[in-house]
């Protein structure tokens, strides 16, 4: 078929008619005039069997040449298997989106279909699910650590390499819980978008059998009874301010997280009750206490010094927040007791290690850890099942302590059935 058939003149000389016609320029490039006057480039094409029409502009706006260049693109794409008017269809909405985006930049919004959007969406998806303070975690684990490189990329062109690009500077500080954690969430992230139609696959997945596993290291303890008594003795004789000296005192008695005692709210404390009621965010659900003389003396002491403010232990910097997180482990550390040897949570696996071989319940011993069930009503339930048992069990752990701080020897309880050396004698 030819083209290229006719000259500029013919179509500049063109006139309305009647009716609409089209004056052929070969290979189904036409010029379409509109009996209004009008001149307007026209493709026709046939494609997957059906005809098609690709408007190229307006005459003279799109001169013939130009017309003819886009005619040939057309043609070239035909060739390759691609629809024209498809092609155009992206492009103009490819341009669409890119003024959108710069608009959304502009405002501070994360681009449209971009790891940071997706993220954005995911986030808001779990958030009646997840606690505050763990999405404010989430949140910023994501922005300081994958939004540098992965935020403006588009959430289908994220590759395995390219989170694992992320990862490699944790992996090689040894941070090896924040990689995983880090990966885990882009997984998360990268199943919503599949879900709603953003993405095909998840990237994240073959990437978790190239991070290293971590180890788990338990936080160190002191579980000899002897031992034990000469740290109750070196705690009795800290000479901190008063404040941490009472947490100090406080923390073995009652072996609640280290996060609970420092942030431990005067409204939570019913001191004629002997109960601490807290509300522990680590299982979800509220927790009581019970009280030993012992506790319930130091509680009494403090009280003229921080009663009238919101925390028991508040900072001594006096802006109303609770003492530090690192103020224990500070004490312990000045005392001679470092992170290999002692730590502030180690004081429940003291406790959990001592009372079982006292002989005391397991069920009541994990119930005042706060290892309580996730489904409330059976949490509440054993809440109330073991609690006199751990009202007794509690005053005989802070009798236990003093007696192994006046260096007193305690022989553990025996358990039911159980025959110690000393029944041999």
């Amino acid at each position: 078929m030819a083209k290229n058939i006719n000259k500029d003149v013919v179509y500049k000389a063109a006139k309305p008619k009647e009716k609409d016609h089209m004056i052929n320029d070969g290979e189904g490039l036409y010029l379409f005039v509109g009996k209004s006057g009008s001149k307007l480039w026209r493709f026709i094409y046939t494609f997957n069997r059906k005809q098609k029409k690709l408007a190229l502009g307006g005459y003279p706006g799109i001169t013939l040449e130009a017309a003819r260049i886009k005619a040939e693109e057309a043609r070239e794409n035909i060739a390759k298997g691609l629809d024209p008017i498809e092609i155009k269809s992206e492009i103009k909405k490819a341009r669409q989106l890119s003024v959108s985006n710069n608009k959304r930049v502009a405002d501070g919004l994360p681009i449209l279909n971009s790891f940071a959007d997706l993220t954005e969406q995911w986030l808001k998806s779990v958030e009646h699910l997840t606690k505050p303070t763990t999405q404010t975690k989430k949140t910023s684990r994501l922005k300081r650590l994958a939004f540098p490189k992965l935020g403006d990329m588009a959430i289908n062109q994220i590759k395995s390499s390219d989170i694992l690009a992320i990862l490699k500077p944790l992996i090689d500080k040894k941070q090896l819980e924040t990689a995983h954690r880090l990966r885990g969430e882009i997984s998360c992230i990268f199943s919503y978008a599949i879900v709603h139609n953003f993405a095909d696959y998840d990237p994240a997945q073959p990437v978790a059998k190239q991070l290293p596993a971590q180890k788990v290291k338990h936080r160190a303890a002191i579980i000899d009874p002897v031992q034990v008594g000469q740290l109750i003795r070196d705690i009795s004789n800290y000479n901190g301010t008063f404040v941490v000296q009472c947490a100090f005192r406080f923390s073995p008695l009652v072996f609640q997280r280290p996060g609970e005692i420092r942030q431990l709210f005067w409204s939570d404390i019913d001191l004629d009750a002997r109960e601490w009621r807290p509300y522990i965010s680590k299982t979800d659900f509220y927790h009581i206490v019970p009280l030993s003389t012992q506790a319930h003396a130091i509680l009494t002491e403090i009280k003229p010094l921080t009663g009238s403010g919101q925390y028991v232990f508040p900072s001594s910097r006096g802006d109303g927040r609770p003492m530090s997180d690192g103020t224990i482990r500070t004490a312990l550390k000045s005392l001679g007791y470092d992170s290999e040897v002692m730590t502030a949570h180690g004081f429940r696996t003291t406790a959990s290690t001592l009372l079982n071989e006292q002989g005391w319940s397991p069920d009541a011993i994990e119930r005042q850890l706060a290892h309580a069930p996730r489904d409330h009503v059976r949490a509440a339930y054993n809440r109330a099942q073991y609690l006199e048992e751990r009202r007794r069990m509690m005053q005989s752990w802070a009798d236990y302590l003093d007696n192994l701080k006046n260096g007193t020897v305690v022989m553990p309880f025996k358990k039911i059935g159980e025959i110690t050396p000393y029944d041999q004698i």
